[in-house]
């Protein structure tokens, strides 16, 4: 233990947890946040209790519980965040033995972090209900604020997290929150070192690069295309020298960006990344065309350097199949030598086992004859009996490691089926949650959440889409055109009307006149009576209404059983063809 003056409470909790069972560890660890935490602390004296946690290895031992299965801790996962949390050693220096605190403390906790970090996403993946994956999420984004606390403290493990293979792991997700933050702490690694991307390896730097250009081909959620779009622009803004990579790697990228991503809310971040690309794309044509021609050249030597090589190394060839022929002729040899030793070995034991058993049987042979009459069938007796448990021994033995291979075999069928059917089980509830809802269930109503959503959404698109405005001498001068054009409608309507009205008289008066005619008398039998119809415009009028009224006065006369329906009447009584006759050729008011 240090010899330095220690926080009485750091003190007190060590010894407690030293005295403490296993089980009740991560609980009394949580207490470290309370005196983390502690208001009245300032930055001195709260480096100086982080330097006695871990001189007192309780930081150590936080990161022990950490590994643990989360599951079985009191608090399960809540208390691993809060485990996490604690675990930031943020103003640390250890000067006694500071290798072991940089080089495998630092990177050991960052290790386990991320690992803590990739089973929270898949537990919030897997999560169905909501309140889970709240839950989830937020134990997530705990974990991922410790690792950026701890490489914004330690600048050099910045390289460390981004070469881990499980933060590349966290990256390639599809879930859209999750992804979210990963991005944001990919920005952050690059905000506090800005070289990093050049000091990774080269296929750690394409993985990343790959992912994030991935995301913005596959998706279609305006958070993540902006995440993605602004890491690729700072990348190309902070490392000068990836700008010709992208170009090379990437050559849809433009047209992915100005043909997906333009209008999404985010133009001024896509326009600055097509402007750079644009710009190397312009300048690097020249250096392209220089590096093919070097390349063909290169290519050229290359292949005139290997035929020559190829061409010298044939006598070598030769003699290396020969090598190898005799080795393996004499391999052949070897075989048939050892297995000739083994026949005689094993004849030779075979002699020694029959020496034995003929030396055996002469020394119980030797043996009766020294033993008295009366005590040899108790002798025998007892070597029965040793015989018995030595074969009950031998066969014991055999059976139980038969058992056991045969426990062996059994227990890898166990677990080989546990997991076929835990796989069987992930599939079908792939499936099932895949599998499209019937169509007689009512579907669900929206959520508050899912309201304020689309509201969003709504005024997201209204302000992206703004309506245009008209001035008010535009919007008058609009409404007298428009008054004026139905004016001059309302007036040629009626005129029109007017007209169509003079025309249907004067053609009821024709249809009047040439019936009349018709059913005018010869000149010869023509009286003074028949004129006056023809000078006279009421009296034809007055006749054929005189007409149609006594034709309905005889129609109303007829028997109730003629007027009981149309079923009932015949063609040759109803005289609708007369009634029709006569209406056809009365005009009133101009109208037929």
């Amino acid at each position: 233990f240090p010899m330095a003056a220690t926080d009485p409470q750091v003190l007190a909790l060590a010894a407690q947890i030293t005295e403490s069972r296993e089980q009740d560890i991560p609980l009394l660890l949580l207490k470290l946040k309370g005196i983390l935490s502690s208001p009245s602390l300032g930055c001195e004296e709260s480096n100086k209790i982080k330097q006695d946690l871990y001189d007192y290895g309780l930081t150590q031992y936080c990161l022990l519980v950490l590994k643990r299965d989360h599951s079985q801790l009191h608090g399960a996962w809540a208390t691993a965040a809060q485990l996490a949390e604690i675990l930031c050693c943020v103003g640390l220096e250890v000067k006694e033995d500071p290798e072991e605190f940089y080089k495998k403390f630092l990177p050991s906790a960052i290790d386990t972090l991320l690992v803590l970090g990739k089973r929270l996403q898949a537990r919030f993946i897997r999560a169905i209900k909501e309140k889970e994956k709240q839950d989830f999420l937020h134990w997530f984004r705990i974990v991922t604020d410790a690792i950026c606390w701890l490489f914004g403290g330690h600048i050099q493990l910045a390289a460390c997290v981004l070469q881990n293979d499980r933060f590349l792991q966290l990256l390639i997700t599809d879930d859209v929150e999750t992804a979210i933050i990963m991005m944001s702490v990919l920005h952050n690694i690059l905000r506090i070192n800005s070289s990093v991307l050049l000091q990774v390896e080269e296929e750690t730097l394409h993985s990343v690069l790959d992912e994030l250009v991935y995301k913005l081909s596959s998706t279609t959620n305006p958070a993540v295309g902006s995440a993605a779009t602004k890491l690729l622009l700072l990348v190309a803004k902070l490392c000068k020298q990836l700008m010709q990579l992208f170009t090379a790697r990437y050559k849809g990228l433009k047209g992915l960006l100005s043909k997906q991503w333009t209008g999404k809310g985010f133009d001024r971040e896509v326009n600055q990344l097509l402007d750079l690309l644009c710009l190397e794309q312009s300048g690097g044509k020249g250096e392209m065309q220089k590096q093919h021609q070097a390349a063909c050249i290169i290519q050229a030597a290359w292949r005139g350097f290997q035929t020559r090589k190829r061409l010298k190394k044939l006598p070598q060839a030769v003699i290396t199949l020969q090598r190898s022929f005799r080795a393996k002729r004499e391999q052949e040899l070897q075989h048939l030598t050892k297995q000739k030793e083994d026949e005689a070995l094993k004849l030779q034991m075979q002699l020694q086992r029959q020496r034995a058993m003929r030396l055996f049987h002469q020394r119980q042979l030797a043996l009766l004859e020294v033993v008295h009459a009366s005590q040899v069938n108790k002798y025998m007796q007892e070597m029965e009996e040793k015989s018995a448990l030595t074969i009950q021994r031998f066969w014991r033995g055999y059976r139980a490691r038969r058992i056991f291979h045969q426990q062996k075999q059994s227990l890898k069928e166990y677990k080989a089926a546990i997991i076929i059917q835990r796989a069987a089980c992930k599939f079908l509830e792939k499936r099932r949650r895949r599998r499209p809802l019937s169509p007689w269930k009512e579907p669900k109503g929206l959520t508050d959440e899912q309201r304020l959503a689309l509201q969003q959404k709504v005024d997201d698109y209204i302000k992206l889409h703004p309506a245009s405005q008209m001035s008010e001498e535009m919007s008058k001068e609009l409404h007298m055109q428009a008054q004026a054009k139905l004016a001059q409608f309302l007036l040629r309507s009626r005129l029109d009307q007017r007209a169509a009205q003079r025309r249907e008289a004067l053609l009821a008066q024709v249809n009047t006149d040439v019936e009349l005619l018709m059913n005018a008398p010869g000149l010869a039998e023509t009286t003074e009576k028949d004129l006056g119809a023809f000078m006279s415009r009421s009296i034809p009028v007055a006749t054929k209404a005189r007409q149609t009224h006594n034709t309905m006065l005889k129609y109303t006369r007829w028997p109730w059983w003629k007027k009981l329906g149309d079923e009932f009447m015949e063609d040759d009584v109803i005289p609708d063809g007369a009634i029709n006759t006569e209406l056809e050729t009365l005009f009133i008011g101009g109208r037929k």
